[in-house]
């Protein structure tokens, strides 16, 4: 979160942005409005009608499932496991690469979440170097007593992945013969859990339906402000999705920063090996495996299954966020690549399931995924085409309507943060299309996978040179034709060209 003393976030900061779109939507003359009851203003007007309904649609759900689903499932919850015996839990914690001082703040709060926790609870160490399993045993010796309920195993590993580190951990939990209403929370390097973190869990798995639950996050990020903002904006609007999402029991990731999962799931043998070794068939690449998106491969896991997967609003845990460079749109880019490659790698065969299988709105969230890359676009395509060929004034009169828009959706970011800062229009709209062209990108290159911390990427098969020459050129000409498709329509939509039979 940006600092609460940040200007962009004051009270005078969003009256200069309210005067100066005025101004400036104000200072147009009359003819430049034209284009709204035109062709143009209806084309954009139907899109936009569509990508703000289904926006409006996840906030609506949001507030509902915060304000009255949520705290009834609560009370549910607390009232059914009142008279049982608290399940033991299970950390498992992945350090690589991590810079020491967070996985010191990382391993204290773990540590002091298992001394809170109501049962026995056993920290699961899976890391890489020496020196980090006797940095983690000095925090666990000073701050555990002998007659604490708490345990630690370390797992080594050879730096193999992320998948690696997982999967040797799942199968350490699973030689502990946890019982089965046991809870196994897995915990990225660099998050940092609440001290209640299994008291405020472990109720909502009275219902054998759930598999598992994630909960709210927001970031410290040591980077530039706008870095900082970037993050702020992407967590509040995480929250809000993630609570439409809860109100159908079946959130659409769980995520790697802090997950928990029924015990007995996590020492299921498919599972392990579906996070440890997970892969797709694809129609031009063949089969190639996931490098990164063990969180997608555990969710699918889990929504194949039928088991439902929870969202609690009213946990935070705090990611330590590190920029992979010191370039905001470089930085931009990698995560992108990596964050929708791995959303797309996955739900087409989510998308399989069917919505009897899924449920209707989660099936329809998950095809969203695939079609708002496209149709996202459709506004500024249109806006473009329509200043060069049919007004001038077009691109400024979209200007106002996006600055006016994206600023209304940043008040509506007030129901899941404090504040917010006058940069999230701007960022808002970044995020819109910069990342549906890095979505547009990666559709057409699946195959390709790098992690941003490891600096690791997947080995392509090897293969003649003309075969990929071959495939490289065929790439290029399904992602061309794709965007001539969309430009061909959005000019047809807005009437300057005609399609003659």
């Amino acid at each position: 979160m940006a600092s609460a003393g940040d200007f962009s976030e004051r009270p005078v900061a969003h009256l200069l942005f309210i005067l100066g779109v005025a101004v400036l939507a104000t200072s147009l003359p009359k003819q430049a409005y034209a284009i709204i009851d035109s062709k143009t203003g209806l084309a954009i007007g139907l899109i936009g009608a569509w990508r703000y309904g289904w926006g409006l649609l996840h906030f609506g759900r949001s507030v509902l499932y915060r304000s009255f689903a949520f705290p009834r499932m609560k009370r549910r919850a607390a009232r059914a496991v009142a008279d049982r015996p608290p399940p033991p839990a299970y950390f498992l914690v992945t350090s690589f690469r991590i810079p020491t001082a967070t996985t010191v703040e990382v391993y204290r709060a773990a540590i002091r979440a298992a001394l809170a926790a109501p049962a026995r609870t056993t920290i699961v160490a899976s890391i890489v170097e020496m020196s980090d399993q006797r940095l983690i045993r000095r925090l666990f010796d000073a701050m555990v007593k002998p007659g604490d309920a708490v345990d630690l195993v370390f797992v080594r590993i050879d730096g193999t992945g992320k998948r690696d580190a997982l999967a040797f951990g799942f199968r350490a939990i699973s030689r502990l013969m946890p019982p089965p209403d046991a809870m196994v929370a897995v915990i990225d390097g660099d998050s940092i859990v609440p001290d209640d973190l299994v008291a405020r869990c472990y109720p909502f798995f009275h219902d054998p339906k759930v598999g598992a639950l994630t909960t709210d996050e927001t970031a410290r990020v040591n980077g530039s402000k706008l870095f900082k903002q970037w993050y702020s904006l992407r967590f509040a609007q995480r929250h809000i999705l993630m609570s439409s999402m809860g109100l159908s029991r079946r959130v659409l990731t769980l995520t790697g920063r802090m997950s928990m999962f029924r015990a007995s799931i996590v020492c299921e043998p498919n599972f392990v090996r579906q996070v440890e070794v997970d892969f797709i068939d694809h129609p031009r690449f063949g089969r190639f495996k996931f490098l990164t998106g063990d969180d997608k491969s555990s969710w699918f896991f889990l929504l194949r299954s039928g088991y439902e997967m929870l969202y609690l609003p009213d946990v935070k845990v705090v990611t330590i966020e590190d920029p992979p460079t010191d370039s905001f749109f470089g930085s931009a880019a990698m995560l992108m690549v990596r964050w929708y490659g791995n959303m797309l790698r996955t739900n087409g065969r989510a998308l399989a399931l069917g919505p009897r299988r899924i449920g209707a709105f989660t099936w329809w969230a998950i095809l969203d995924q695939r079609v708002s890359m496209w149709t996202c676009l459709v506004g500024f395509t249109s806006a473009i085409l329509a200043t060069l060929f049919v007004s001038p004034f077009t691109i400024l009169v979209y200007a106002i309507w996006i600055l006016a828009s994206r600023y209304a959706l940043t008040l509506l970011l007030l129901s899941s943060r404090p504040r917010v800062s006058i940069t999230y229009p701007f960022l808002l709209y970044f995020n819109q299309i910069y990342g549906s062209l890095m979505k547009t990108y990666i559709f057409f290159r699946m195959d390709r996978q790098k992690w941003t911390r490891q600096k690791t990427t997947l080995k392509k098969k090897t293969g003649s040179s003309p075969l990929a020459a071959a495939r490289t050129v065929e790439t290029v000409a399904f992602h061309s034709a794709s965007v001539l498709a969309l430009v061909a329509l959005c000019s047809w939509m807005i009437g300057i060209t005609r399609f003659v039979p």
